[in-house]
């Protein structure tokens, strides 16, 4: 990976850069792109932080988290008050990377969530008295809605990045999640932007994947990362041996594409510092 990556320092931000990686539709990419560019990124030398939000845990799998019935989940932080850094563990194979877990708790929480007060700013909350100073990432799997956990997501966050697939409908169901955003932006969290589209699940022998990657950079400019995220048997069989493509299979072609799209990510962060 070091090879691939020209062996250069990635530039570091000057604060910690809290993303929240969200699209309502199920089947995009969402935990398989937090964990492969948080992987990636973290290779590279930054120190990232993955909030497992949704409740299927498939981040937390990914990882190699720890779950069982005992385990402090992100779901005793949002509904319990328990803190944030009592329930991080570390990632076993990738240095500089750490996760928040999510246990099946959580599908619950939406619901508990509605009676709490400032229900909508609990992770943000729970972020604030988490120690980021250490951290240059903090990447948020968000579930496949745009219920309560997501918008929490969002008033956390100061960028959204949107996976969409590069296949029929692509683009329906998006303009919900930015008339989202732009509610959350009026109402919660002014500072919220949308910094990154990342083109997920490409065949390059499909005339359709390049129509879609046509019309979602024709609507989205440069927001859309250069990089193309193929389809890859690799990025789909590492989860079941609990890791990411990045360590599972580094040569493959997801491992790269995910690689150059967190390399793209890192060099477009606001304000680099050193």
């Amino acid at each position: 990976m070091a090879v691939r990556g020209h062996d250069d320092a990635w530039p570091r931000p000057k604060s910690c850069r809290v993303i929240s990686v969200a699209n309502q539709k199920g089947g995009v990419g969402k935990t398989t792109t937090t964990v492969n560019i948080a992987a990636a990124l973290a290779m590279h030398g930054q120190r990232v932080l993955v909030v497992d939000l949704d409740p299927q845990g498939n981040a937390s799998t990914a990882l190699g988290m720890e779950r069982d019935n005992q385990t402090q989940s992100i779901y005793h932080c949002l509904v319990e008050d328990e803190e944030l850094r009592k329930l991080v563990q570390a990632a076993p194979d990738i240095p500089n990377l750490w996760c928040a877990p999510a246990t099946i708790d959580l599908a619950g929480a939406e619901i508990e969530l509605v009676s709490l007060v400032a229900r909508e700013a609990r992770l943000k909350r729970a972020l604030d008295a988490y120690d980021t100073s250490e951290l240059d990432y903090i990447l948020i799997d968000c579930p496949p809605s745009l219920g309560l956990l997501t918008v929490n997501a969002m008033v956390a966050c100061d960028e959204v990045m949107i996976p969409i697939q590069c296949e029929y409908y692509a683009l329906e169901g998006v303009g919900q999640l930015l008339r989202n955003v732009e509610l959350v932006q009026s109402h919660l969290n002014p500072g919220l932007a949308i910094s990154t589209v990342v083109l997920t699940m490409y065949d390059g022998r499909t005339r359709l994947s390049q129509q879609v990657a046509d019309e979602v950079r024709s609507h989205f400019g440069k927001l859309v990362l250069t990089t193309l995220v193929p389809r890859s048997v690799r990025v789909s069989e590492a989860p079941s041996y609990g890791q990411s493509v990045m360590t599972y299979d580094p040569g493959s072609t997801g491992a790269v594409a995910y690689l150059e799209a967190a390399r793209e990510i890192a060099h477009r962060a606001p304000g680099l510092g050193g």
